[in-house]
């Protein structure tokens, strides 16, 4: 993980706003968000490996999910940074069988969730947050 300076850090903003400006730019919001905290993310690469992350705390209101709108709802802004994910290619040979059965879990945890990162994905991270910050500040 590397972090990188930003001017949205320590920023507070409307949620929706940044969400919104965000999108134009293939962000989602990540898989681990609550109603008090969340990141917006955006992978790097073709294979979803090395991703940019912006985290963000709830100040005001909740969150009540990536796909309603969250009217009042006031976030702040942390550090971004850029992390790297490694994953074994091919399938899990423990695959764990889901409650209905015909289903298996075939994918994998990552390797490393915390590999090295690239200086190179360091760069384009910061170009693209760069242009990202131009909208919202």
């Amino acid at each position: 993980m590397k972090p990188i300076q930003s001017a949205l850090e320590n920023r507070t903003d409307e949620f929706d706003r940044v969400k919104n400006h965000l999108e134009q730019f293939q962000f989602t919001l990540g898989g681990n968000w609550g109603y008090d905290h969340g990141c917006f993310d955006r992978a790097l690469d073709e294979a979803n490996k090395v991703w940019l992350r912006l985290p963000f705390e709830v100040t005001h209101g909740s969150l009540e999910g990536p796909d309603t709108p969250n009217p009042g709802t006031d976030i702040l802004m942390g550090t971004p940074f850029v992390l790297k994910h490694v994953y074994n290619e091919g399938l899990d040979a423990e695959a764990v069988p889901r409650t209905f059965g015909a289903l298996f879990d075939q994918f994998q945890d990552p390797v490393d969730k915390d590999a090295s990162v690239e200086d190179h994905w360091v760069t384009r991270a910061t170009e693209l947050l760069r242009e990202v910050e131009q909208g919202l500040l």
